[in-house]
């Protein structure tokens, strides 16, 4: 049984960091191209940012693009979102997902994802 949990979620203020894991268990990690996407209330889920199946290559939404830093590790099953310069609009329910796909391309869209986790909550105050 797949299973994405995800973690690290809290409350902080602008300009602060949080760090966000994505633990994967009945998976062959490796296997998978992965990302985060978040759900702010009354918006639609959006692409944060995704990464090959080696690690080697990562893409960013505009919005994140030199604030958050997206990793995984392989051998523990785990990916990791670094949060850094956080601002009220980043306010959301943070997703991981999985995708069986093996071209790092067009990794924004949902559609290609096979599995998602719960989400964890960061909330951003001004």
């Amino acid at each position: 049984q797949v299973q994405l949990v995800e973690s690290g979620g809290n409350l902080v203020q602008a300009g602060g960091s949080l760090r966000l894991s994505c633990a994967a268990s009945g998976v062959v990690f490796g296997s998978f191209t992965m990302a985060w996407f978040r759900q702010a209330p009354g918006k639609e889920r959006e692409f944060v940012a995704s990464i090959s199946r080696s690690g080697d290559d990562r893409y960013y939404a505009d919005s994140v693009k030199g604030r958050f830093t997206i990793s995984r590790d392989n051998y523990v099953n785990t990916m990791w979102l670094q949060m850094n310069g956080l601002k009220p609009e980043d306010t959301a329910v943070y997703y991981c997902a999985a995708g069986l796909f093996t071209v790092f391309s067009g990794t924004d869209f949902q559609g290609l994802y096979d599995y998602w986790g719960q989400g964890t909550q960061v909330t951003v105050s001004s």
